[in-house]
This record gives structure tokens, C-alpha cells and sequence, in this order.
């Protein structure tokens, strides 16, 4: 958020979230008929992770938000008179592990968690499906326990002190080769829309690009391009070093590279158009050439190109290219394993169960979250609206926090606070911050992103194409794939095509043609402007394209869908493409996080990169802040 609304009028914000918020009562008779609860599947609307429809930052989650960055806001508050040793501003993995490390250092504390979403855990959420009594699970937000470097002994620590030992995990639970063994492998899916016809074809290790691209609705020379590019081993700049050629390529945006460098037909740059959007939620246009040489992306295979970054990369491909990256595991519901995890450590009578084999299956009592009695106390459904310093004589700052929960306010104190919560809120939060840690507060846009899961009777058509992940180089949803195949305690994924199972969806509403920023800023409008009906039918649609020649068919082989909508998603990093690197300890996050009396500022943005690691190195930084 900024103070100009992120280049769009008032109306048109406020036009968008009344479309939002109108979501629920759209269904036309179709989409109704079409939303019917299955045979087979459970719904429960009582239990957060179980509940399907739209979720992420869901409706009842943001509203107050919106109307305190416009000047909207007019609550009363009434003085609680609860006081905390912390509280916490945000109940995602930073929030959680910041609690987990002050109680470490504090045994005694009594701590107050505040989210503002109906269940813990931040983007680390859990989307749980029942289908004739078995229990599946998707990942919601947070993929996997990944990071483009290894992680720090904090962040390890962290995990290992609350049972999730990564490198162990990554050889026990999961099993990449269960899909390969059925003979299935990654599909291409050309729609009709931007190439003319539907079209899915099949990558296997055996086929070369040319056997590949053989039925690809692609144009002659637009297929002599791809197989050149994916291919070849040709040097574009045959006359520069190493060292320079990664300048000029950190300079060039991937799309740029392959039309001036590579000089292939404009038509080729639809086949490449979304690659990035999984990991930057905005297109090859926006993407410096050279971060996509950090993540393996084909074309720079003859450029002679060393190991290693160079200080105009982002983080994420910089890290890639100097280490290679961390562990990467993906637990049966991503990250929301590690959210469960604190907060089963903090809250112990919430959680049944010692180890991570039970957690997979525990039913989270969310009715002792927020004892009186307990240590420490999440509070769901509270947004906090105000969080200042206040003083008193011949006495250290403590914190006063406001929040709303429901149509109720309230007031509380606490020794310490950690705003644990996004960067572009805290300026909102915090008026009297200094103009320059308000100004790189705001500057550090995040990117939206959807990730649907959408539960379905069984896998057949993936298996009669031969297919368990399809990238979409032009299609709504530029990913799809089956869930990946995962063991651990009594949770497994299905083991026989006829079982049903999720499946994971990517969807990133940027704007072609624009910089990498304001594709962000566009993209958010878009996404609060677009219901969850319209979603809901992309998905059908999408599917039927990909699937129906296998005999998929949308109407009667989806079970459930649930859209996590997250406006807000991946934390800003450095982008090469808008700016030279920033000199080091001056970059906006360091200057955005500065502690502030009794208020310390935590949260993967205050790393600068949209990682777990960052997240919880972040919040032991903020309670070092504040113990010291």
C-alpha cells in the first residue's frame, strides 16, 4: 500500500473490493448447479482448513485494512486492560516463530498473537479435503521448505526445536519418482485462444524438441526457434567476457534477449511469456535475462557462462546460481506443517500428538487458541488498525495496540510488539515512524498470486495423456499439476489412478508490457476485481481443454475447488530490471525495519526475499532487537 493507493483512483480500489466482497451471492443458475456438493466429499465449514471457496485473504480479512489506508477507518476502542510482555502483529510463520524464540528466552512471557484471518499461519496455509473418508491435503500457500541458499543455523534450529528435521524429511517422505514410474511426465497445453488450437503434447527424456514441437500448433520457424534455444550451443556475444556478458545480459529482460540476441520470431516469445511466473508472478518481459540464466532456463548453454552471481541479480536467482539452493521438501500441506508445528509447541492442548508423523492428521482444537490461562494466546479474526509507543515517566516505552475483532474494538499493552505482519501496512499502522522508514515501508510491493486446489474423483485423464504437471505458456492458469506424492504417519497421496486426488493450480493476473512493479500493482486490482464464480469457471474451462480428450469432463469430475486468493503473496525482492543494487545496509527493507522503542519489525519482507528461512531469520533478529 501506498499513500497515492498504488496508482489507482479510490473509486477504482473501492469498485474492485465491492466486487470482492459480492463474490458469495454471484452464482448464476449454471455455476450453481455446477457447485452442488458432490457425492463423496465432506465439506466442513466449521473447521478453517476444511473450508473450500475463496480463501487466502478472505472476504472479512482485509476490508479494515483498505479503509484505514484511505482514511475510512472510525472504530471506537475500548481499553481491554490486558497487558502482554509481547505482542505480535501476525500470526504467519514469522509471528509464530517469533513467539517460539522470545518464550525460549523469556519462559515466562505472556504473549498475545493477532491475525486478522480465520486460521493461523500466514501464507503457510492448509487447504484439507475429506473424500469418502479419507483425508487429503494441499498446500494452500507456502509450496515447500526451499530457499536459494542453505539455511541458516537459526532458521534449522527453529525448524529442528519444533520436530521438522528438512534434510531428513527430504529422503523419507517423498517419493519424485511414484509419477515417472507410471509413465507419466510434463505436458505442454496450447490453447486455442493464443495458438490458434487446443493442443497438449508430451515431454519425455526420449524425445527431442524437434519430435516434440511435431504436432505443437507452432508456426515453421517458431518451432526452429524453440529447438535452437532449448538445444543449441551458441555463443550471442561472442565478443565480451564472461563478467561482461552478465552485466549486459542483467540489463536485458529475458524476453528482449530472445529477440535481440537470439533474434527468434516474435511468435516464440508466446511459448516463454509465463516460465517466470511461478517464481516472480510477473512475465519474461519484466525478468532480467541473466536471473533467468540463474534458474536454468535454456538459451545461455554456449555462452560460456561461470558459476555464480553478480551484485544486478535478485536474490532468489543469485542464490541459485552461487549455492545452488536448499533442501527442497514438500510436506503434505507445505508450509502450514511448520505453522502447525509452532503453534502445537506454543499451544500444546490445541494439537494432540509429539511428532510430525501425527501433525499430519491432528485436528486442530481452535477453541483453545486463546485461553486465558495460556502463556500464549492466538487470537484469530483481529486486524489491528493502530499500534503506537507510549511513555511513561522514569519508565522504558511499552506498546499500545488497537485491533478489531468483529465490529468490536479493542485496546491492549505490551512490553514489546513485533510487527510481524506486511511491510506496506506498518506505515498505516505506525504514523509517527520516520518519513524515511515510512517512505521504504510502502516502496516494497509484493506479488499477488492464485493457488487453487481443486479436489477431483480420480486421475485417469492425467494417465491416459501421460502427464502429472502441464505448464500453459498462454492458458489463465500457467501451471497445473498433480499432488506431489508425499508418505508421512498415516497421511499417503493416492497410490491408483481410480482414487481420487488434488490438484494444484498457478494463476498470476500481471500486466504484459509493463515493468515489473506495476505489473504487481495491476495485477492486485485485477485479482479483487475478479470473483470467485469467474475463477471457479476458468478452472473448468482449463481443465476441460487440457483434459476432456482423455475424458475429463468438469461438471462431473470436480469434487471440490478452493481458490486461495493472496493479493499480497510473495515478500518484494531486488529487482535488476528498475534500479542498480542498492548499496549494502541501505536497501528498503533495512531501512524499513528498524526497530522503533518498544515496536520491533519482523516478516519475510524484512529479508527482502519471499522465503521461509527469511522469515523466521527475520524474527529472531526483531526479538534479539528486542531482549538485548
Amino acid at each position: 500500500m501506498t499513500n497515492k493507493n498504488e496508482g489507482f483512483s479510490r473509486r477504482e480500489l473501492l469498485q474492485s473490493l465491492a466486487l470482492a466482497l459480492a463474490a458469495p451471492g454471484m452464482l448464476t443458475p449454471e455455476i450453481a448447479a455446477a457447485s452442488a456438493t458432490p457425492a463423496g466429499f465432506t465439506p466442513d465449514d466449521s473447521y478453517p482448513p476444511a473450508r473450500t471457496g475463496l480463501r487466502g485473504t478472505h472476504v472479512g480479512a482485509f476490508e479494515a485494512a483498505h479503509q484505514l489506508r484511505d482514511g475510512m477507518l472510525d472504530r471506537p476502542i475500548q481499553e481491554s486492560g490486558q497487558h502482554y510482555d509481547l505482542v505480535i502483529v501476525g500470526g504467519g510463520i514469522s509471528g509464530l516463530s517469533a513467539a517460539w524464540l522470545y518464550r525460549q528466552q523469556q519462559p515466562t512471557a505472556r504473549i498475545l498473537i493477532l491475525d486478522n484471518h480465520d486460521d493461523f499461519g500466514g501464507h503457510a496455509k492448509r487447504n484439507e479435503f475429506h473424500i469418502n473418508g479419507e483425508m487429503h491435503l494441499m498446500n494452500g500457500g507456502t509450496l515447500s521448505i526451499q530457499s536459494p541458499r542453505p539455511y541458516s543455523k537459526v532458521a534449522d534450529d527453529v525448524l529442528k526445536s519444533v520436530g521438522i528435521d528438512a534434510q531428513r524429511l527430504n529422503t523419507r517422505i517423498q517419493n519424485r519418482q511414484f509419477y515417472p514410474r507410471h509413465g507419466l511426465t510434463q505436458g505442454f497445453f496450447f490453447d486455442s485462444a493464443t495458438f490458434g488450437r487446443d493442443a497438449l503434447i508430451r515431454k519425455t527424456p526420449k524425445h527431442s524438441w524437434q519430435q516434440l514441437l511435431a504436432t505443437a500448433p507452432l508456426g515453421p520457424q517458431t518451432k526452429k526457434d524453440i529447438i535452437r534455444i532449448e538445444e543449441a550451443h551458441i555463443d550471442y556475444l561472442p565478443d565480451l567476457s564472461p563478467a561482461e556478458k552478465k552485466q549486459r545480459l542483467s540489463s536485458l529482460s529475458y524476453r528482449d534477449f530472445l529477440l535481440t540476441l537470439v533474434k527468434a520470431d516474435p511468435e516464440t516469445v508466446k511459448f516463454y511469456q509465463q516460465r517466470t511466473h511461478g517464481e516472480y508472478c510477473i512475465g519474461i518481459d519484466a525478468v532480467s535475462a541473466l536471473d533467468c540464466w540463474g534458474l536454468g532456463f535454456p538459451g545461455f548453454q554456449g555462452m560460456g557462462l561461470p558459476p555464480g552471481s553478480i551484485p544486478r541479480m535478485g536474490p532468489t536467482a543469485a542464490g541459485f546460481a552461487d549455492t545452488g539452493g536448499s533442501v527442497d521438501v514438500h510436506l503434505p500441506d507445505g508450509g502450514a506443517t511448520v505453522a502447525r508445528s509452532l503453534v502445537r509447541a506454543l499451544i500444546p492442548a490445541a494439537i494432540p500428538g509429539r511428532k510430525i508423523e501425527d501433525l499430519m492428521t491432528a485436528h486442530v482444537d481452535y477453541s483453545l487458541l486463546d485461553q486465558k490461562d495460556n502463556p500464549t494466546r492466538i487470537r484469530l479474526n483481529s486486524i489491528v488498525t493502530r499500534v503506537q509507543n507510549i511513555s511513561q515517566p522514569g519508565q522504558a516505552d511499552m506498546a499500545r495496540v488497537e485491533y478489531l475483532n468483529g465490529t468490536e474494538g479493542y485496546a491492549v499493552t505490551a512490553t514489546h510488539a513485533i510487527l510481524a505482519c506486511w511491510n506496506m501496512l506498518i506505515p498505516f499502522l505506525c504514523p509517527e515512524l520516520p518519513q524515511a522508514q515510512k517512505t521504504a515501508l510502502a516502496s516494497l510491493v509484493k506479488a499477488p498470486l492464485i493457488y487453487a486446489s481443486v479436489a477431483i474423483k480420480n486421475w485417469h485423464a492425467f494417465e491416459k495423456l501421460g502427464v502429472e504437471r502441464i505448464h500453459s505458456p498462454g492458458g489463465f492458469f500457467a501451471d497445473v499439476w498433480l499432488n506431489e506424492w508425499v508418505s508421512l504417519g498415516h497421511y499417503h497421496n493416492p497410490h491408483a489412478a481410480s482414487e481420487p486426488i488434488i490438484v494444484h493450480m498457478v494463476h498470476t493476473p500481471c500486466a504484459p508490457g509493463q515493468n515489473g512493479t506495476d505489473q504487481l500493482r495491476i495485477g492486485r486490482a485485477k485479482m479483487l476485481a475478479t470473483t470467485l464464480e469467474e475463477y471457479q469457471q476458468q478452472i473448468r474451462q482449463q481443465l476441460n481443454a487440457m483434459l476432456g480428450s482423455a475424458g475429463f469432463d468438469a461438471n462431473s469430475d470436480i469434487l471440490a475447488m478452493t481458490v486461495n486468493r493472496w493479493p499480497h503473496g510473495y515478500a518484494f525482492e531486488y529487482d535488476p530490471m528498475l534500479s542498480e543494487p542498492p548499496v549494502a545496509g541501505k536497501e528498503p527493507y533495512v531501512i524499513g525495519r528498524q526497530r522503533f522503542g518498544a515496536i520491533a519489525i519482523a516478516n519475510s519482507d524484512s529479508g527482502g526475499q519471499a522465503y521461509m528461512d527469511s522469515a523466521i531469520n527475520q524474527a529472531h533478529r526483531a526479538v534479539t532487537e528486542l531482549l538485548s
